[in-house]
């Protein structure tokens, strides 16, 4: 199999992936515990709700948050574990093909649009921030800017996207924290959710 991975990068990507992966499926346990607890008690009072906004109770038992018929932190509890087990896989040494690459990054980007419009969804129709949603989101904004441009640059996506690819890897940090700010000023603006903290 050919190595599209620079044994530079490797580690970085496989670090990435294993700690975003695991944030990530830890949010998503501590939601479907919460929705165990509700379903139990559907009066009980989650450790996640601070205030009329910023809470999981809404998210949960919306439509919304059970968007294919079951409770959405089920789908991270089994997604996440894919980018962990492709960390831990780098760090032993493994190597992938191109398609097996492709293939992760359709599903990571699938993912990140999921969170886009959970995020949409939770800040224009429930009206609140769910803390657990926002950690899976935050970890999931990294992890696809993170693979997106190392594919890129790595003749993944295509030989055109090499250069852009190469260009942009070096900014992730400042993508990423641009992106939780574009979400935080939408977020502030349609909710003024910091006048809740205070």
């Amino acid at each position: 199999m050919t190595e599209l991975v620079a044994p530079r990068n490797r580690i970085s990507l496989a670090i990435v992936l294993i700690v975003t992966g695991l944030i990530g499926w830890y949010s998503a346990f501590a939601l479907t515990l919460d929705k165990f607890a509700i379903l139990a008690n559907p009066q009980t009072t989650l450790d996640c709700n601070f205030s009329v906004i910023v809470q999981c109770g809404k998210n949960l038992e919306s439509w919304q948050g059970a968007i294919l018929g079951f409770p959405n932190p089920i789908v991270g509890l089994g997604g996440f574990v894919a980018p962990i087990a492709v960390g831990v896989a780098l760090l032993a040494g493994a190597s992938f093909a191109r398609w097996f690459w492709f293939a992760l990054n359709v599903g990571v980007g699938l993912a990140f649009l999921f969170c886009l419009w959970l995020m949409m969804t939770s800040i224009f129709a429930l009206g609140t921030l769910c803390p657990w949603c926002m950690v899976v989101w935050s970890v999931t904004i990294l992890m696809f800017w993170t693979l997106t441009f190392q594919n890129a640059k790595s003749g993944v996506l295509g030989n055109g996207a090499v250069v852009w690819g190469e260009r942009l890897y070096a900014w992730v940090p400042l993508i990423t924290f641009a992106t939780y700010l574009i979400i935080v000023i939408v977020a502030q603006v349609r909710l003024d959710f910091l006048s809740t903290l205070i």
